[in-house]
């Protein structure tokens, strides 16, 4: 911590900290290695007594130049890189690079391997917001319903492991369909095991946190973000659609087989925390109905269609996006006819959602900061690329 005098002397912050500080503030450092922050984010803060005059991110911190990566790598192989970006949507994030690659090549995917694309991502989603809700009540002084979070997604990555043989970062999408034909046991673990177990805990969930009327008082107006600044912000995701923005790309432009599903696309209109969690509660119950309706009905037929060992796409522009489960990821590459891209860049929706930090948190408390942020979802290799 630094008193704003201290710093005038010495000449240690950044101009942009000092335009807007006076003789009574103080700077804090959050990170960049603290648990709230869910990665290596660092956070400058500006603070009046306990009030939050400004909060500055500084990125770059576990920045490997994911893009500049890719474009050294085959089509087959870049589709991997994205597992390490938003790694609680690694399937998810897979499947928009395969998407693109079919996309600019024309290949038409079995209706099998469509039916296995969406249910991998609708339980990559439910895993991603149970380790997000365990988490965000650990951040605010709950350490109770982590176990519970974790009790539940414990056997969706064991059901993962089966078919994918690996728990978070899966690599189980390619241009054409999947990797391979899911473990024979794996709709029966999801439909007698998994999806049971879920929706007989869901009303712990509520019990615990939801209705938990100390929680309410710490996330109820606190980190408001309006329909406008959401749209201006280019926020996506839980966090948009807690403003009432309609966003979500599976509805928008749907991809695979989610025009043949039906699903509520979840809003909330307050804009605060409290809508934020909501949405994202709310979105764990519509992925349990979308895999209800998919997992007793996969089609008989090959789990990936025919391609050419070696992919070389077309010269051109190619962009496809997917909804995650922190909102649109939007991958652009141009292509000059070759094995590799030429150039490629992620849209990835951690990054825009955080960039509204510093708007919902001014001239809150400082006890507040965690609830504004752990409600963002924010996950930083992301936003960190």
């Amino acid at each position: 911590m630094y008193h704003i005098n201290e710093i005038v002397k010495n000449n240690t912050l950044i101009p942009s900290i000092l335009a807007e500080a006076d003789a009574n503030d103080y700077i804090i450092n959050i990170g960049p290695q603290h648990p709230a922050t869910h990665g290596v984010l660092n956070l400058l803060i500006t603070l009046n007594g306990e009030t939050i005059k400004k909060v500055e991110p500084h990125l770059g911190f576990i920045h490997r130049s994911m893009e500049k990566m890719c474009e050294s790598l085959s089509y087959r192989q870049f589709i991997y890189v994205t597992s390490r970006m938003d790694y609680l949507s690694a399937h998810i994030n897979n499947h928009a690079c395969a998407l693109l690659v079919e996309k600019a090549l024309q290949i038409e995917v079995p209706e099998r391997a469509q039916y296995i694309r969406v249910i991998m991502d609708e339980l990559t989603r439910i895993a991603s917001h149970l380790l997000w809700w365990g988490a965000m009540a650990m951040d605010m002084g709950a350490f109770t319903p982590y176990f519970y979070a974790f009790r539940e997604r414990e056997l969706l990555t064991e059901i993962m492991e089966d078919t994918c043989g690996a728990r978070l970062t899966m690599n189980y999408m390619v241009p054409g369909g999947v990797m391979q034909d899911p473990h024979e046991k794996f709709q029966h673990r999801v439909t007698t095991e998994f999806l049971p177990l879920l929706k007989s805990k869901l009303h712990e969930y509520e019990e615990l946190v939801t209705d938990n009327i100390i929680f309410q008082n710490r996330v109820k107006d606190v980190g408001i973000l309006s329909k406008e600044d959401a749209i201006s912000y280019g926020c996506s995701g839980p966090t948009a659609r807690a403003s009432g923005v309609e966003c979500d790309i599976r509805k928008l432009y749907p991809y695979d087989i989610y025009n043949k599903v039906e699903f509520n696309e979840v809003f909330e209109t307050a804009g605060d925390s409290m809508a934020r969690y909501l949405v994202r509660m709310k979105e764990i119950k519509e992925s349990v109905s979308i895999i209800e309706q998919l997992i007793d009905n996969i089609p008989e037929g090959d789990f990936q269609a025919k391609t050419k060992a070696v992919l070389k796409l077309p010269k051109g522009e190619f962009y496809q996006r997917v909804e995650t489960a922190r909102g649109e990821l939007g991958i652009f590459v141009v292509s000059e006819g070759g094995t590799t891209p030429y150039r490629i860049k992620f849209r990835s929706p951690g990054f825009s959602n955080l960039s509204c930090l510093d708007h919902i948190t001014r001239g809150s408390k400082i006890g507040d900061l965690v609830a504004s942020m752990g409600t963002l979802d924010l996950v930083i290799p992301d936003i960190d690329r």
